[in-house]
């Protein structure tokens, strides 16, 4: 993970500490979706490349759930049942991390992009021109 400018190394994991990372990145901006899963979960979504991110923890502490097309990889410790990144639909090549498992952001200094996840194939296009490491679905 080489560090560009104005990057920064975030640790961060779920609520009991079996699942930890690190991700190196310049957060600016988060999404929020409004789906079914997002919506419960409380997700606010800062997707990365996969280079960018370091689980510290064995990938045997991580339980997965697909659903739909099971593109997607919805990540989640077993113990606690946190969900703190996953494998998204959007940027299976990528990482979408739970910004509010970060330790030490503050989030009202992030802007939030709203995503209308309810329909996600219409609302998808046009988020498909987004770079990494913006704010994404």
């Amino acid at each position: 993970m080489s560090k560009k400018p104005n990057e920064r190394t975030y640790r961060g994991g779920c609520h009991c500490g079996r699942i930890r990372f690190e991700v190196k990145g310049k957060l600016e901006r988060v999404s929020e979706c409004n789906c079914s899963i997002c919506t419960k979960k409380g997700y606010l979504h800062w997707i990365v490349e996969r280079a960018a991110f370091r689980l510290i923890t064995p990938p045997d502490n991580i339980a997965a759930y697909t659903f739909n097309t099971k593109v997607a990889k919805h990540l989640f410790c077993p113990n606690c049942g946190v969900a703190s990144f996953y494998i998204p639909r959007s940027d299976p090549d990528g990482i979408d991390v739970n910004v509010r498992c970060l330790e030490g952001v503050n989030l009202s200094r992030l802007e939030c992009d709203h995503f209308d996840g309810r329909s996600w194939e219409q609302s998808i296009a046009g988020h498909k021109g987004l770079e990494r490491g913006r704010a994404a679905k």
